[in-house]
Parts: structure tokens; sequence; C-alpha cells
């Protein structure tokens, strides 16, 4: 069984899954930019980018930080009936540097939870560690979700669509994504591009012109 972290308001210790280093002892909102997926703070910082890399017969996403440093790699795992993504440290795929993998929760569920995510050390995913859930939607288009700390009911983030005139005008959807205390909001946001990969992939949209649409090659 997965050890399942401590929250009250805020997590009791870090919860650092990717790195400490994006662990905030205050809220953190991030907005994330369609198209390009730039992830920026409240300044207009820029904080992260997502890079496709060609990958053989599966999806591949790296990871970056602002000064264009590679932190994590995506992966969907090949022949997998759950559409199952895993993460790795850095920007390779050794299975010693797996973070976490995620996957979807049923093949037949709408407007629940949509993905389980187990951390590496947690092999037997008797329990998930994180749960992320959909609010209203339409077909595979997701208007909100909210990540749980395993089957609990604590939040650890929650993410709202944010449309601009700009936005609509553009057939874009920007994203509003708040991040509780000392939760790793690097991680969040590797969550948010597995769930918008898995939904367009779902509604049959490329991710080229999708929200995890960034720089490089194909996917």
């Amino acid at each position: 069984m997965a050890q399942q972290p401590s929250f009250g308001g805020a997590a009791a210790n870090p919860v650092a899954v990717i790195s400490s280093q994006y662990c905030s002892p205050h809220p953190v909102t991030l907005l994330i930019y369609s198209g390009n997926f730039d992830v920026k703070d409240t300044n207009g910082n820029i904080l992260f980018k997502v890079k496709n890399v060609f990958a053989f017969m599966r999806r591949r996403r790296v990871l970056l930080d602002g000064a264009g440093n590679p932190i994590a790699t995506l992966r969907e795992k090949a022949m997998s009936r759950h559409r199952r993504w895993q993460v790795f440290r850095g920007d390779g795929s050794d299975p010693r540097d797996l973070i976490f993998s995620a996957k979807i929760s049923s093949l037949w569920s709408f407007k629940t939870t949509k993905l389980n995510v187990f951390l590496a050390n947690n092999t037997r995913e008797d329990v998930c560690d994180f749960r992320v859930v959909e609010g209203s939607s339409w077909l595979f288009e997701p208007s909100s979700c909210t990540i749980y700390a395993g089957k609990s009911s604590a939040i650890v983030a929650q993410m709202l669509e944010k449309q601009t005139v700009k936005s609509i005008f553009l057939g874009k959807n920007n994203f509003m994504v708040t991040v509780h205390p000392n939760v790793d909001y690097a991680f969040i946001v590797a969550l948010i591009v597995i769930l918008d990969e898995i939904n367009r992939a779902g509604s049959g949209s490329s991710s080229s012109g999708g929200v995890a649409g960034g720089g490089g090659g194909g996917g």
C-alpha cells in the first residue's frame, strides 16, 4: 500500500515528487498558455516549457525549466491498455530514473477519476498516491480538474479553464492552476500535460495543436 502524505490546509511536509525546489511554503498560481505550453507565474516569468521529442510509435514530452534545462521526461508506455504514461528524471528514460507513472482509472469512466498516479516505489499499486478528477466536461475537453492525495479528500492542486476574448478568438484555451503550499508544482504541471495528451488522444485531436504542443519534432 502506498504511504499517503498528510495534509491539512497545506501539506505538513513538502510533497517533493520531482524536486523539493518546486515546493513553496505559499500557494502557487500557474498560468498555462496553450499552443506552446508556456507555464508562467503571475508576474509573467516563464517557469516551464514542454518540448516534443520524436519517438517511434509513442508520444514523448520533455519538461524544461525556465532556463531550458530538462527536468523530467514524460513518455507514453507502448501497448498500454490504460494509456499509461511514465515520467523519468532528466531527459532520459532509464528505468532507474522512474519518478512516477499515471494511467486512466477506467476505460469506461466519465466525469469521475480520470488518472491514478503511482510513485516509483509504489510497485504493487494497490492504492494510488494521487488521483486526478475532472470536473464538468464536453466530450473529452475538461473545463476543470482537481488533484487529490491518494483516495483522500485532501486537495493538492486545482485547475480551471481561463478563457478570454483573445483566447476564444484564437481558438485556444488558457488554464489557471492553483497549487497548495508545500506541493511540488513541477509535478502538477507534468500531470496536466499527461491529462491533456490523453484527452486529445481520446478525442482524436493532434497534440501538435493542443495545450501540450510545444516546440520540437512530432510525437
